[in-house]
């Protein structure tokens, strides 16, 4: 590549301005680092204008405001306070016309944001991609008159291919910055689902959430229906925890405020919001992010910064992720507290461990297109290892899962409780049924708990095209009962938390009008009479065969009337789930 011609303010000649764009296309084109990028613009344009002051302002386009992003010659204080609205002084104008302004003599222009005293000419030339404004070229000289057409038509030509690169090289660290995000957040996820003591957790939280966003101050507020007020459980100042209570009664606050509207609540500026209650002077900006669980906001997250404007949307997006996850850790520690808080009370406890494992599942079918859905659980114990579980992959795929533990009573329960965590912590991603059963794997092989592993199947409904993709993890196989006759559907695979490599196949089975699915655990067909007989899946189908014209619930109901017949009174030796 030949030198770029030295500085000048002639125009440049036809042979000139050839050379000078070729060289302007390869510098710019030849890196996709925004810094370097910016450095390099300013570089170009010194060869071609010899200007005092340079800067390259990009806009926020939800605040329309300019920002310098790149300077050469500024105040360092002013570049890093320095905003802009759009229509505002020189800048703003070419930004708000989306043209260039040449101003011969700033101290005749009253618009003129003032940057160094010695500056007495100026040109802003708009940066456009695809008719789209992204900022503004900004240059100044301490001479009058030291700007001319000549230079803006140049500055004119060479802004649109520096806007595309810069453009160009935003895209690309975005896309870096989100797919380090993203691998972040699969770590923290993984992370924050290996802790199940409370306040452990808590901290961890903070910690975790210190790597994504760099706050100032966060807080964790946990919701106490009782008395109606959000209490402060952490408090972290800088990553390092302060004894600092504080509550918060519903509905008050930036806090009540993200609660009642269940979604993130971002102020650039408390000090111009009505709703902010002052409780650290230093705090400028703040986000309050709800913690949802099963459709009630069981706390909130609330992060504070001393800089205005601090909290972006991609911070919001970042919670909108991490959020859900984050709440279901929480309650997944406190259902551990909880249970394991005690073993000499477990047995008096055990009537109410229950009923809140009844909670932890849907306790009533929820509305599915296309299908009629009823279900029973019997736990053997108080306790039970089966689950059963509904989830939303949106409008139109619905997914149905049925599981169980090895082993009984409460054990079993909490891990089916934190496999049931683990199911909903990535569904929002709606894998496929393959995908969901390795990622459950890999999460309970990370967990290391001795002698426990899960059977499942995973289910997904589609209703325009009346299908079900399911893969099982070792549960009986599903029975289709099809005008008067009995099938199994023949998908198999090994228990999850087991082996390290399984691997589950999918199965794809269109279903008609009339068709009749069950899917149970083996409790079922393994229930045994005082002879120590098997119920059995041929009686299994019978039942399901006789009865498959009733409605769902009273098919599932004789079924559980048929298996204690055949019990005898004999007590059911494993959990029942269909």
């Amino acid at each position: 590549m030949s030198e770029i011609a030295k500085p000048s303010t002639r125009p440049l000649e036809l042979t000139e301005l050839l050379t000078l764009m070729i060289e302007v296309s390869e510098k710019i084109n030849s890196t996709l680092d925004l810094d370097e990028l910016l450095a390099r613009i300013g570089e170009m344009v010194k060869s071609a204008i010899d200007y005092e002051v340079f800067a390259i302002l990009l806009l926020r386009e939800k605040a329309q405001e300019l920002r310098v992003r790149f300077s050469i010659g500024h105040p360092k204080e002013l570049v890093r306070t320095l905003r802009i609205k759009v229509g505002e002084g020189i800048v703003g104008r070419a930004a708000q016309l989306r043209r260039s302004v040449l101003v011969n003599d700033v101290q005749k222009d009253p618009a003129y944001i003032p940057s160094k005293p010695s500056i007495r000419s100026e040109m802003a030339v708009p940066l456009i991609v695809k008719n789209r404004l992204i900022g503004v070229i900004d240059l100044g000289a301490s001479l009058p008159d030291f700007f001319n057409d000549s230079h803006v038509s140049l500055l004119e030509l060479l802004a649109s291919r520096m806007a595309m690169a810069i453009e160009n090289a935003r895209l690309y660290r975005r896309t870096v910055r989100q797919t380090r995000t993203l691998q972040l957040l699969n770590e923290i996820s993984r992370e924050m689902s290996s802790v199940l003591v409370l306040n452990q957790l808590l901290r961890k939280i903070g910690t975790l959430t210190k790597r994504l966003i760099d706050y100032h101050r966060f807080g964790i507020l946990l919701a106490d229906d009782q008395a109606q007020t959000f209490n402060a459980v952490i408090n972290l100042k800088q990553d390092e925890h302060i004894p600092v209570k504080y509550t918060a009664p519903y509905g008050e606050g930036l806090v009540g405020a993200a609660a009642d509207l269940r979604r993130t609540v971002v102020v650039p500026d408390v000090t111009k919001d009505p709703r902010y209650v002052c409780v650290n002077t230093e705090t400028r900006s703040e986000m309050a992010v709800p913690l949802i669980h099963r459709d009630r906001v069981i706390g909130v997250i609330d992060m504070e910064s001393p800089q205005p404007a601090y909290f972006t949307d991609e911070h919001v997006r970042i919670f909108s992720t991490l959020a859900p996850q984050i709440a279901i850790a929480i309650e997944n520690a406190r259902l551990y507290e909880r249970v394991a808080r005690s073993e000499a009370r477990l047995e008096r406890d055990l009537q109410r461990a229950q009923e809140i494992q009844m909670h932890l599942m849907p306790g009533t079918v929820p509305d599915i297109p296309g299908l009629q859905v009823a279900l029973r659980f019997q736990p053997a114990r108080e306790l039970g290892g089966d689950l059963y579980d509904f989830l939303v992959y949106g409008k139109d795929r619905h997914v149905i899962t049925v599981g169980d533990v090895s082993g009984k009573g409460a054990p079993a329960a909490l891990y089916g409780a934190m496999a049931s965590g683990i199911l909903r912590s990535f569904a929002p991603h709606k894998p496929s049924p393959p995908q969901m059963l390795k990622n459950l794997n890999i999460r309970l092989l990370e967990r290391q708990i001795e002698g426990h592993f899960i059977t499942l199947i995973y289910a997904i409904w589609t209703s325009h095209t009346k299908t079900l993709q399911l893969s099982n993890a070792g549960m009986p196989l599903p029975i289709l009962v099809r005008k008067g006759q009995c099938r199994p559907i023949h998908a198999e695979g090994v228990p999850v938390g087991l082996l390290e490599h399984a691997e589950h196949q999918q199965l794809t089975v269109k279903l008609a009008s009339g068709d009749l699915v069950a899917l149970f655990s083996d409790g079922i067909v393994e229930a045994t009479n005082p002879k120590r007989e098997e119920f059995g899946t041929r009686r299994l189908e019978n039942v399901l065969r006789q009865n498959a014209s009733r409605r769902p619930q009273e098919i599932v109901d004789r079924m559980f009337e048929d298996v204690k017949r055949f019990e005898q009174g004999r007590a059911p030796r494993d959990d029942q789930t269909m």
